[in-house]
């Protein structure tokens, strides 16, 4: 593992979950002649404030950190000029989840993001870890073959647009990628990088989209494939302290650059008290009337933030009220 830690997630971080969230850089551009839209992340902070929240082995940190991403770059939209001039996915309001249902033993990853980048998501196996030959996370296999659902709510929408597509190699990236060339009929290149030290006290990740846009030529096209092939490891730039605007230049090599968007991510949950006592309205009215009964009370914990709230019988009777 490396030694220069980038951001801590010490045991005294995991206790202390309502802590100030850190922010990322998101940076997002159209190429000088508008046929690729690039977007490119460090998202080092939020994994890290994910990891902190709750235990998590390595290959769970690693998957759970990837999908995390994965959901900000399809969430946020091509670049603040491109949602100007269409109507492409990733409109203001929007939300974006990701739900990868494997076969593996992680069980499902899911993550959802909006507009604004602010993102949370979990891992069904939190402690399901699988290592390379190398000792590296084998996250393919732990996520295994099954389906990868991403639900599209969009503003004014009747309906969530929900795309699935078959988890073909357990590699979220390409899986990723797979979604959005056959289900929303766009050519795409995504990589995600996540790397931790051996101890997990430090974590660095970045991620990528690269798109095809309607007016792209044959030749911006082939420019933009030979610089997803030659772009070095994600997890890599990312431990060099590369910026987003570094990794948005390797990708728009050639191509040159319009204005640049700038957002930051975080991680970010928005349960509630009066969120997690909705929860309880899914339970029989029986086990509401047991659990009132008892006087001792429910506690319900987030899946996502690992924030429990403890809710007095007081405050779960009025449940038992017909509206």
């Amino acid at each position: 593992g490396y030694t220069r830690p980038i951001v801590s997630t010490s045991p005294a971080a995991r206790m202390a979950p309502t802590r100030a969230p850190r922010p990322d850089r998101l940076v997002r551009a159209l190429s000088e002649r508008g046929g690729v839209s690039a977007r490119a992340l460090i998202g080092s902070n939020l994994v890290a404030d994910a990891m902190s929240l709750r235990a998590l082995a390595p290959t769970a940190a690693n998957a759970l950190g990837r999908a995390l991403m994965g959901a900000v770059l399809i969430a946020v939209g091509p670049s603040a000029e491109a949602e100007d001039q269409s109507e492409r996915p990733g409109s203001e309001g929007e939300s974006v989840q990701l739900q990868f249902r494997g076969d593996g033993p992680l069980g499902t990853v899911l993550a959802i993001s909006d507009a604004r980048g602010r993102v949370r998501g979990t891992v069904d196996q939190p402690g399901a870890d699988l290592s390379l030959a190398d000792g590296s996370p084998d996250v393919a296999r732990a996520i295994g073959l099954g389906t990868l659902t991403v639900v599209r709510h969009r503003p004014g929408a009747r309906e969530p647009y929900t795309g699935i597509v078959p988890l073909t190699s357990g590699e979220m990236a390409q899986d990723i990628t797979l979604y959005l060339t056959e289900s929303e009929q766009t050519p795409s290149a995504m990589g995600l990088g996540v790397a931790m030290a051996n101890d997990e006290s430090a974590v660095v990740a970045a991620g990528f989209l690269l798109q095809r846009l309607p007016d792209a030529s044959d030749a911006e096209l082939a420019r933009a494939e030979a610089n997803v092939r030659g772009m070095p490891p994600l997890s890599d730039l990312a431990l060099t302290d590369a910026d987003g605007d570094e990794i948005l230049d390797l990708l728009l090599e050639g191509l040159g650059s319009r204005a640049r968007t700038h957002s930051e991510p975080i991680f970010y949950c928005p349960c509630t008290r009066a969120r997690a006592l909705g929860t309880l309205q899914m339970l029989e009215r029986t086990e509401l009337e047991e659990i009132v009964a008892s006087g001792q009370g429910q506690e319900v914990c987030c899946h996502f933030c690992a924030r429990a709230y403890a809710l007095a019988p007081g405050e779960i009777s009025p449940l038992l009220t017909p509206n």
